[in-house]
């Protein structure tokens, strides 16, 4: 017989928090006793209802999942909810049972629950990152990098993104409308995550290759990328990479 876990659903949206329920109906074993709209809510709830489960959004307002959970006292077992896969690593390192992209398929929750049941009789954390990037197969599936400016996190669309250079410590996404975003992520965590259209033509440049306006013959075997922005930025690659990069564009 299954473990009967005392549930929390934590999410901004009432549409998604209702969906979610709707599709916990049929285990029986998943109490829910309760909902929170936002981190400081959720941070509330646990600490008055302690569930020994929560299924936690990431992206809400006042704190966000990540946040509320370094404030809690009482430890649920957490399954992370999001729109967003870039958070999948981060979210293993806080030893989720899952994380769940929206919107959720019930074929999907279905097997959350059985690893939830799994994990009862295990120890936390059995579960592994590289698992987890395999199942949620990573790099095709992100859409959106993120970008924190104060207090606000932004969502920059991949296909908005016209090329992204490194400066010294720091790297930036140049996009469309002309603005520079600087990111947290290094430039080689960039060339591992993002889709094929983004290509490394330098140790400092990825461009996206379906804002490429021309590419010209440079020295010594390198090429000059010339981007389709207003500014008509012109990037060179290395020569080490001049070979690879014949081949992918054929020129």
């Amino acid at each position: 017989m299954n473990k009967t876990w005392k549930a929390l659903v934590i999410d901004d949206e009432p549409l998604a928090r209702r969906r979610l329920i709707r599709l916990l109906e049929p285990y029986m074993h998943i109490d829910i006793i309760g909902e929170a709209v936002n981190g400081q809510d959720a941070l509330e709830k646990i600490e008055e209802l302690l569930p020994e489960l929560i299924f936690l959004d990431i992206e809400m307002p006042v704190l966000n999942g990540f946040e509320m959970l370094t404030q809690l006292k009482h430890q649920p077992k957490v399954v992370f909810t999001t729109a967003y896969d870039q958070y999948a690593i981060k979210a293993f390192e806080e030893d989720s049972i899952d994380y769940l992209l929206k919107p959720i398929e019930p074929e999907r929750l279905e097997k959350t629950i059985r690893k939830l049941d799994q994990s009862a009789q295990q120890e936390p954390g059995y579960l592994h990152l590289e698992a987890l990037m395999k199942q949620l197969q990573f790099k095709k599936e992100i859409k959106t990098l993120t970008v924190k400016i104060g207090d606000k996190i932004l969502l920059i669309k991949l296909d908005s993104i016209i090329y992204i250079d490194a400066e010294d410590k720091y790297v930036f996404l140049h996009t469309a409308d002309g603005k520079k975003h600087l990111t947290d992520f290094t430039i080689n965590a960039l060339e591992e995550k993002l889709p094929e259209a983004f290509v490394r033509i330098h140790r400092s440049h990825i461009i996206n290759s379906e804002h490429i306006k021309e590419i010209r013959r440079g020295f010594n075997g390198a090429f000059v990328f010339v981007m389709n922005n207003p500014e008509n930025t012109r990037l060179t690659s290395s020569r080490s990479n001049g070979e690879a990069l014949r081949e992918r564009f054929n020129i």
